[in-house]
């Protein structure tokens, strides 16, 4: 039947352009009168032939179909999304109702969806990491049909509207594991208006920059009348797993290498070593709990700090708490010759069922991409916009919003993180070592080899969970 249609379509295209490259003649209008039905329609002989689907389903085949949509969010996120899948189920013109369901977390979502599989009775959707899809890789559609699809996919100009750093993280070895759903960054917040008391003009370029400024920051605490903040004012230490290996990064290092792991490298050992040696001197340090990371960074406690993209709301609520009006924006992390930030986050994920659902499903995650969700996404959610055309709907937002904008030009600069089923279990070990760096009972001094020993028992350990 599709062939047929294809066939048809062809010859009416061919039809068309002959008629219309012959020249007209002269008629005789007073001797000929037109048939019944052959007065011409100009509406209609202009009308472009819609683009044929090769996905093989029947749109009356696509009506009533249910998909089951499993997802991390609680709160705003997920409240926002049901909003979103109401008015998709609303107003969809195939009739498609989607279902959605909460699992409070990605862990708890991997999990379950783990059991499902086993069991063959899995969600259609599921918005999970790209490094879980890897891990389902068997069950997972290959979604590049949908996404070249004539009449249900994208053109490449709609391709392009996608970040490519946002893009190319769900696509291995061929294959389109999924798409984007939400992206992050992990940045360094840097306070300008303090930076520019203690001399410093411009932010950082470099680690010996950065160390420079970190290390004013903590002379000057030390130096003032307060004794309880000596041991403050430079780099607050974190270690959640997107911070170290953005500055192995930006030193030149990384850990993937082919389809496995290597830490002990030059770059990774100068990282380590850099940062490390930063505590030695007090210029970098590790807080206890008792404030958050936001009310130490809006109180002067250190001069840079640690955040993800959706930490910004937060920060700038602390700095109105604290009546403080400085002024602090988004750094990457800076190296010795370059500089690293590490986008990362969820994508829709699609799970084998009949082509009538998948098409279904796929055509739900089409309608959550339009610039017109995005936008709503981005606003309550304080995330990257998954796609450029997006900001035409954010200008408002963009300018109230200065540091989340700065975050939106630095993007095209991203890096993303490694595209192995084991990153998910590597990154909590990577976590782990980082943590044990900063530990001053069990390794106060750094001595010459303390570094690659601890980086060969991350990357023995990274191998081992990469089995």
């Amino acid at each position: 039947m599709l062939s047929l249609r294809k066939t048809c379509s062809v010859l009416f295209s061919i039809l068309f352009l002959c008629t219309a490259c012959t020249p007209s003649l002269p008629t005789d209008s007073g001797t000929r009168t037109p048939p019944p039905g052959a007065t011409e329609n100009t509406s209609e002989t202009n009308t472009p032939v819609p683009a044929a689907s090769s996905l093989q389903v029947e749109k009356e085949a696509l009506r009533g179909v249910q998909v089951r949509v499993w997802h991390p969010w609680f709160g705003a996120e997920a409240s926002l999304f049901m909003s979103q899948v109401s008015k998709f189920n609303t107003e969809n013109e195939w009739g498609i109702v989607v279902s959605a369901e909460g699992k409070g977390n990605y862990s708890e979502l991997f999990l379950q969806t783990q059991a499902a599989l086993e069991e063959s009775a899995d969600a259609q959707i599921v918005i999970a990491f790209p490094e879980h899809a890897l891990a389902w890789g068997e069950h997972v559609v290959d979604l590049k049909p949908y996404v070249n699809d004539q009449l249900y996919g994208w053109t490449p100009f709609e391709v392009s509207d996608f970040p490519t750093v946002i893009w190319n993280q769900d696509e291995v070895d061929g294959k389109r594991f999924g798409v984007p759903a939400q992206r992050t960054a992990r940045f360094l917040l840097y306070n300008r208006s303090w930076a520019r008391e203690l001399g410093f003009d411009s932010p950082p370029a470099s680690s010996s920059d950065f160390e420079q400024q970190v290390c004013a920051a903590h002379t000057a605490l030390a130096a003032d009348e307060d004794p309880n903040n000596d041991a403050l004012g430079g780099w607050l230490v974190d270690t959640h797993a997107m911070t170290p290996l953005s500055w192995m990064l930006a030193f030149g290092g990384g850990v993937q290498e082919e389809a496995g792991y290597r830490f002990l490298t030059p770059g990774n050992i100068a990282a380590f070593r850099f940062v490390k040696l930063l505590q030695q001197k007090s210029c970098a340090w590790v807080a206890s709990s008792d404030l958050t990371v936001a009310e130490r960074f809006a109180a002067r406690q250190a001069l840079f700090v640690t955040a993800s993209l959706e930490d910004l709301p937060d920060q700038s609520r602390a700095f109105s708490a604290a009546n403080n009006p400085d002024e602090w924006t988004v750094l990457k992390f800076p190296g010795a010759e370059r500089e690293a930030l590490i986008v990362y986050g969820s994508s829709f994920i699609m799970f084998e069922s009949d082509d009538a659902t998948q098409l279904a499903a796929w055509l739900f995650m089409r309608w959550m991409l339009s610039p017109e969700n995005q936008a709503r996404w981005v606003q309550s959610t304080g995330l990257f916009p998954l796609r450029d055309s997006t900001m035409q709907q954010l200008a408002d937002y963009s300018g109230s919003h200065p540091q989340w904008a700065e975050a939106v030009r630095l993007l095209p600069q991203g890096e993303t993180t490694p595209q192995l089923a084991s990153w998910r279990l590597v990154r909590v070990m990577l976590e782990d070592g980082f943590r044990d760096l900063f530990d001053t009972i069990r390794h106060p001094d750094l001595t010459e080899g303390h570094v690659p020993l601890l980086l060969r028992q991350m990357e023995a350990t990274a191998e081992d969970l990469n089995q």
